[in-house]
């Protein structure tokens, strides 16, 4: 068994897993969606990423591309979570919070195509 690999399953997998935990609740409802998981939703995804740097395949091309589409999703509703936040005087309300969640909600379909692939490779692999 190759290390390397499994480490490499466990981060693509979790960024699902996390991500797909994030996502389920009401889509307007704030208390249904949690900062904290959140934002390691953020970081394992980034961890995901870097996983996938240097492969120079085209099935390594595609891990990468569904990752980077992710993490930019991610990062946006980040920033939009932080400013209704911290900067806008509304607060978070429950249209900002839609927001958040339907960009997490490209990022979980970006992760499904991530894992899907994954498995498919290493269907397709022969002993």
């Amino acid at each position: 068994m190759n290390l390397e690999k499994v480490i490499f399953g466990f981060f693509v997998i979790l960024a699902l897993s996390l991500n797909l935990s994030f996502f389920i609740g009401r889509i307007d409802e704030p208390a249904h969606h949690d900062v904290i998981t959140f934002f390691l939703v953020v970081v394992v995804n980034i961890i995901a990423t870097g996983l996938k740097l240097g492969d120079r395949s085209q099935i390594g091309a595609l891990l990468l591309a569904t990752s980077l589409v992710a993490d930019i999703l991610l990062i946006a509703a980040a920033i939009i979570w932080t400013f209704a936040v911290h900067v806008s005087d509304a607060g978070m309300v429950a249209s900002t919070m839609a927001i958040i969640v339907s960009l997490a909600g490209g990022a979980l379909v970006a992760n499904i195509v991530s894992v899907a692939t994954v498995v498919g490779e290493t269907l397709m692999l022969r002993r």
